[in-house]
């Protein structure tokens, strides 16, 4: 009971910034995703709001735990207008995160969009770092019930520091915030970025640039 209660208190608070969200406002009550229409615009078509219908707003399974099995050590359940059509227009939007012990959210940023975490379990190290030239690196370790906001378009990051499994949920303010990993972007983009620019970037031997290369 009491990690619903934080749930409630948590998407009730971030509720209150929807009218500072990164996009549009709606002009209409609402405008379900219509996913096969061909209609190409900034954001979703809409669906006749004569067919829509309750699971439209509706989203199940996010109580589930995601497997963690991977390199980084956690997993990701997305809530954004792909999997939920009636966010369009709305400017908010859900995501789960699963971390095993000493696993990681790696640096990453959104671009449309500023998050909110709430830690449900366990301990997690968070931190972003601030805009060029400063790079300031601001970090802080939290427990179950802490809250911590990354400010939009800013390289953040999570650590799980504790022995058990972590459990976090974090609202963003767009239906469609977008994720940008760094270190696949930069090493796993395609066509590459030539290995010239990372080694020079970088400062490091070309040997080191192709293995990342060749791992992501």
């Amino acid at each position: 009971m009491g990690t619903y209660n934080i749930i409630f208190g948590f998407l009730l608070s971030f509720s209150l910034s929807v009218a500072t969200a990164s996009d549009h406002s709606p002009l209409q009550d609402f405008c379900v995703a219509d996913p096969e229409s061909r209609v190409l615009l900034n954001g979703l078509a809409c669906k006749d709001p004569k067919t829509v219908k309750a699971n439209d707003f509706s989203f199940g399974g996010l109580h589930l735990a995601a497997n963690t099995s991977n390199p980084i050590g956690s997993s990701v359940t997305p809530v954004t207008v792909s999997q939920l059509p009636g966010l369009n227009t709305l400017g908010i939007s859900l995501v789960r995160i699963d971390y095993a012990p000493s696993g990681i959210n790696p640096p990453h940023t959104h671009p449309r969009a500023s998050e909110i975490l709430t830690i449900l379990e366990g301990s997690l190290e968070v931190g972003f770092v601030t805009s060029s030239p400063e790079n300031r690196h601001i970090t802080k370790v939290l427990q179950k019930g802490d809250v911590f906001v990354f400010p939009i378009g800013l390289v953040h990051y999570q650590r799980n520091v504790g022995t058990c499994n972590a459990v976090a949920i974090a609202a963003l303010s767009s239906q469609n915030p977008g994720v940008v990993i760094i270190a696949s972007a930069v090493f796993g983009s395609r066509p590459s970025i030539g290995s010239e620019i990372l080694v020079k970037a970088l400062q490091v031997d070309q040997g080191v640039v192709n293995y990342l290369q060749s791992i992501f």
